[in-house]
């Protein structure tokens, strides 16, 4: 075996190469001039234009779109009826904007467990944590691979709860044939650049119901009425609407989503057929309610008992070394922020509110993660398959030479 790129081997992985992102599609230039000299750069066609075909893409009756995917929780929230001093519960291993929207329109969250195994939220912790004040639940498609709908649907109808589907990382994921985004009272996206369907910024919000549709319509427009332009606002909320350059450029991106989308699952398909074979990793659960499947990221746990005791750090920065871009992701859980720390949430939140102590919440699946994921980007699933393949390969070398590098780390 050759010695390690980290002491001046050569990188197993060098087969890789990971196309930049975004990739910027002729499309999305094409219609940016368009709207640049059309001077209808707000409100208008090209807004409608990508609300109407989101929503046909994902299966979703109604899209509102809005100016990043932080904005469209907090949207589904005010829209679902949260009022100050009810109870959300949240996922306790996300991106903070998965529960930190919730304090924002002044809700107390109330954080679940995350299965390790699947990286989403835990259905059987979601019920240990309603209460008689809990109005509903934010749930994250994590890095594309969706919850269990199956679970949490029932869960909320049972309890007459709204569920939220935080589906920033899932564009084109579908549950049993029909896409996420629906199922619950909403589904949010982002646009940001780093997403599989990038505007730079961006989001936007679906559902099939026609009322809370209206009322989301209403809120992300200063409180204007649907299709109304002057200064008569019937509720009180913000302005999170999308510029028509951002969706210009999504427009021409979601062209180019489908497909995408197919060659990250047959290269992903490749790569698990390598990586479930070594000892010391450990895949996701293969689900066949999952029929399709859209990616922000992906990750797999790092078990070190399969690598000589090799630390989680020193390993990553092995495999970086060998040319394969991966990350520990979250270093805690949400809860552990320290924009979760009891006096930054109770500034936001009603006079004699009780804020949990989140600092100390005992949540075991959350904290496993933190010590065992490694997460590499969605482009990296874009490379061709000799370079696929080569990253099982450059975990092979580092698995081989795991003893001596463990030995170093003593």
């Amino acid at each position: 075996m050759p010695d390690l790129a980290i002491d001046g081997g050569p990188a197993a992985a060098e087969a890789l190469s990971i196309p930049e992102w975004p990739q910027p599609v002729a499309e999305s230039r094409e219609n940016l001039l368009e709207v640049f000299e059309s001077g209808t750069w707000c409100r208008g066609p090209w807004i409608e234009r990508l609300e109407d075909e989101f929503a046909d893409y994902h299966d979703a009756e109604h899209a509102i779109a809005v100016s990043n995917g932080t904005v469209a929780i907090e949207l589904a929230l005010r829209a679902a009826g949260v009022e100050p001093g009810d109870e959300v519960i949240v996922p306790s291993y996300s991106f903070i904007a998965s529960a930190s929207a919730v304090p924002t329109v002044g809700a107390i969250p109330r954080f679940a467990d995350t299965d390790p195994a699947t990286f989403t939220i835990d259905p059987d912790s979601v019920r240990e944590q309603i209460t008689a004040d809990t109005v509903g639940v934010v749930g994250v498609h994590f890095a594309g691979y969706p919850m269990d709908l199956d679970e949490l649907v029932p869960i909320c109808e049972e309890h007459d709860l709204f569920l939220i589907e935080d589906a920033a990382h899932a564009h084109g994921s579908e549950w049993r044939g029909r896409k996420v985004g629906a199922f619950g009272a909403f589904g949010t996206f982002s646009f940001q650049e780093s997403k599989s369907l990038p505007s730079g910024e961006g989001g936007i919000v679906v559902t099939d119901d026609d009322v809370l549709a209206e009322r989301a319509r209403t809120m992300q427009n200063i409180g204007r009425a649907q299709g109304e332009t002057g200064y008569r606002h019937y509720t009180l909320s913000s302005n999170s609407r999308m510029s028509a350059f951002q969706a210009a450029v999504a427009l021409g991106q979601l062209e180019t989503l489908p497909a995408e989308n197919e060659r990250r699952e047959e290269n992903e398909e490749i790569l698990l057929s390598e990586l479930e074979a070594i000892d010391g990793v450990r895949t996701k659960p293969r689900d066949d309610r999952i029929t399709a499947r859209g990616y922000c990221l992906e990750n797999f746990r790092y078990d070190p008992d399969g690598f000589d005791g090799l630390s989680r750090e020193r390993f990553v920065e092995a495999l970086r070394t060998e040319g394969v871009p991966v990350f520990d992701g979250y270093e805690v859980p949400i809860y552990r922020q320290p924009a979760f720390f009891r006096d930054e949430v109770r500034r936001l939140l009603p006079p004699g509110a009780e804020i949990p102590d989140y600092r100390n919440l005992p949540l075991p699946g959350a904290e496993q993660l933190c010590r065992e994921n490694v997460a590499y980007s969605h482009p990296l699933l874009l490379a061709d398959e000799e370079g696929i393949r080569a990253v099982a390969d450059a975990i092979r070398k580092v698995q081989a030479h795991a003893a001596d590098l463990r030995a170093r780390e003593a």
